[in-house]
């Protein structure tokens, strides 16, 4: 969670954060007592900004937060399950600004990639193959070395751990069970 009494954040900086409204106007602007939304931030379901004097302070998001919460409260939904509904959106709203980091990320990897690629090809250094014509390139040259005929390429699996060859204990105990084995056959 935030520091809601961070001097800065206080202000806000985001449209819909600047927390402008003291508990009287938030209360009025829902439609409660001011107690109510005491109430409230004692059940985690608001956190309103501080201000270095302790005061709340209520944003135009703690407001529409607000009501959200007294529309389920009327609709019969009790605090617990009106506080379960903040808690998800609370992580929906996370979820939500880690995709934009993400897709912002992936906007500056494809605009390096983009002048990585201008730079190679202006400097002639080099040829930029797609992965799908060196596949058919290894085909093609698969089908020469067996005599001009193409076939399917067999790939053999990737070991995804250390190999486990067999030990020379490992061996002997093999014989040792396949002794065992002949001996039940007889």
């Amino acid at each position: 969670m935030t520091d809601r009494t961070d001097p800065q954040r206080s202000e806000g900086t985001a449209e819909g954060e600047r927390a402008l409204y003291i508990i009287s106007v938030a209360a009025e602007l829902v439609g409660v007592h001011p107690q109510t939304l005491r109430i409230y931030e004692r059940k985690g379901l608001l956190r309103p900004y501080r201000t270095a004097g302790n005061t709340r302070r209520y944003s135009e998001r703690d407001i529409a937060r607000l009501q959200m919460i007294q529309r389920l409260t009327q609709e019969g939904v009790n605090l617990a399950g009106v506080k379960m509904i903040v808690e998800m959106e609370n992580e929906l709203d996370r979820l939500r600004q880690g995709m934009r980091a993400m897709r912002s990320e992936i906007e500056q990897a494809e605009r390096r990639l983009h002048e990585e690629l201008e730079r190679v090809s202006r400097s002639g250094g080099g040829a930029l193959v797609r992965a799908s014509d060196v596949n058919r390139f290894r085909r093609t040259l698969g089908a020469r070395a067996r005599g001009g005929v193409v076939q399917p390429v067999t790939r053999q699996p990737i070991a995804l751990g250390p190999t486990t060859a067999p030990t020379r204990d490992r061996r002997e105990s093999g014989r040792a069970a396949n002794g065992i084995r002949a001996a039940k056959r007889m």
